[in-house]
């Protein structure tokens, strides 16, 4: 066992509150922080004000309320966990495993993580606190916390919102979440404009089996498909075996039938590759056929998260916006490390990313002070039909009240709201 003050690690404890761990971290390294630096807040993580908060907040409310009509139970999950059920080092988690903040348990001594991502926690709920026969579908709201940020310019505190399908190993269950998260958008007004990609890992998966490939070889051609580097690729797949069918999966990756036709029959003959395929091509047609005005695109070199899904991966993507709006997949087999593999799919967004160019006016109505009880009867039936009315303190005037906009007037002895 390592011994921290062999090491000359100092651990950072949590402690039952963030003031005792802020404190506890100023000790452990010697700050002395001025009052100017007190505000500071870490890279990657920003306050939200009210114009903003109130659109992520009525965002939050509307998804919840829209996956609940279509059959999605809501789930709270805790923003800690062993990290054993946060991530693991197996391949298919390295990624989640190297995003996710760890600290150590003073009560039990063991690691704790910081959850970076919600979809683990789903899983173990589905595998062995809820365990249910048939299909269950999820969704959950929260914030989760990363290392470092995801995309250029994103949070490391993203405001995460997402629906899962487990039980159902089937086109029409990737179908259903594609189709509730385009709904989603169109419910929250952010479907304008975005194009979906649509995509198949088995496509690729399948191909480096049929030719034997090393993990090596592997990773070095998913770094030039993510790269869409095709001279490179080119270059790369000459001496390759099936060299050929590696390029053509490059080249022709946004065209499913330019794709076929230049793909061998070896490759077009394994009977993975062909249920990916057709899998990918049925989606595209139904999809196509329920959001006919909706611009859909293929990629099938798409790898992000590669070791992470299994099967189709899709993506919504805005305009002037480099990191999708929504993205899923499916990730069968995900509640095996809780003892309970099932099929799953399913997609998350971030609320704040949702929101990020919506701000509302938000319209503050000021009543003056006094216990009258037509003014305070007045003041509680403007409350009740939506109204954020305030009451003026001591001897506070309508300007000490920042951003009022309206103010409750006594006229004719009614008490009226006039805008200011």
């Amino acid at each position: 066992m390592l011994h921290y003050a062999e090491s000359g690690i100092h651990p950072i404890f949590l402690c039952g509150c963030f003031l005792c761990g802020c404190l506890h971290i100023e000790q452990i390294l010697g700050l002395n922080m001025t009052i100017s630096e007190t505000w500071l807040l870490p890279d990657g993580v920003a306050d939200v004000l009210p114009e903003q908060a109130q659109v992520v907040e009525a965002l939050r409310r509307q998804a919840l309320d829209f996956l609940a009509v279509r059959g999605y139970q809501l789930v709270y999950t805790p923003f800690i966990e062993y990290i054993e059920s946060l991530s693991s080092l197996s391949e298919s988690n390295q990624d989640l495993d190297l995003v996710t903040f760890k600290v150590i348990d003073q009560l039990s001594g063991r690691l704790l993580g910081v959850r970076a991502d919600m979809t683990p926690q789903v899983a173990r709920i589905d595998a062995h606190v809820r365990p249910i026969e048939g299909v269950a579908r999820y969704c959950y709201a929260g914030t989760v916390l990363h290392t470092k940020p995801q995309n250029f310019n994103a949070t490391r505190a993203p405001l995460q919102l997402g629906a899962e399908l487990y039980g159902h190993d089937s086109i029409e269950a990737d179908v259903e979440m594609i189709d509730v998260m385009l709904g989603l958008l169109e419910k929250t007004d952010s479907l304008q404009g975005v194009h979906l990609d649509l995509g198949h890992v088995g496509l690729f998966r399948s191909l480096v089996k049929r030719a034997g490939l090393n993990k090596n070889t592997e990773n070095q051609l998913s770094d030039l498909y993510q790269r869409k580097a095709l001279p490179e690729l080119e270059e790369f797949t000459q001496n390759l075996q099936m060299g050929t069918d590696f390029y053509a999966l490059g080249r022709y990756a946004s065209d499913l039938n330019a794709l076929q036709a230049h793909l061998s029959h070896d490759i077009l003959s394994d009977a993975d590759f062909k249920n990916a395929f057709d899998a990918l091509k049925t989606t595209f047609t139904q999809i196509q056929s329920r959001w006919s005005n909706l611009n859909i695109g293929i990629d099938v070199v798409e790898l992000r998260s590669y070791h992470y899904h299994t099967g189709l991966m899709y993506a919504i993507y805005a305009p002037n916006r480099a990191a999708p709006l929504a993205q899923g997949g499916r990730y069968d087999g995900i509640g095996e490390h809780f003892g309970r593999a099932r099929p799953a799919t399913g997609f998350s967004c971030d609320l704040y990313a949702l929101g990020a160019t919506q701000f509302a006016e938000i319209e503050t109505v000021v009543a003056p002070k006094g216990n009258d009880q037509d003014l305070l009867t007045a003041i509680a039936d403007a409350r009740a039909n939506g109204s954020r009315v305030v009451q003026l303190l001591g001897n506070d005037e309508l300007s000490s009240v920042p951003y009022a906009t309206h103010q409750m007037v006594l006229q004719n002895g009614q008490w009226i709201i006039e805008k200011i």
